[in-house]
């Protein structure tokens, strides 16, 4: 599923799987992001490697090795 810090994922959701597996979901992000929610647009912050809009419900999550980027930052599915 993930090759070190290749981020060799494919969805969304075997980030959050593979983060949670991890217990990494609840570490912060160095620097908070600032994200566009995929599913109704809100924009709110991404202040852990696990995240979820207060919006819609929509998860995202990003791995610790690509957690300086938001480009890296995937939806998994709402209330996922």
């Amino acid at each position: 599923m993930h090759d070190g810090c290749s981020a060799a994922f494919t969805s969304g959701k075997q980030i959050v799987d593979k983060i949670r597996m991890m217990g990494f979901h609840r570490n912060p992000l160095g620097i908070p992001f600032e994200i566009s929610c995929t599913n109704c647009e809100a924009v709110f912050q991404m202040a852990y490697m696990e995240s979820q809009c207060p919006a819609c419900g929509m998860v995202y999550g990003v791995t610790p090795c690509h957690s300086h980027r938001a480009e890296f930052v995937k939806p998994a599915g709402v209330n996922y």
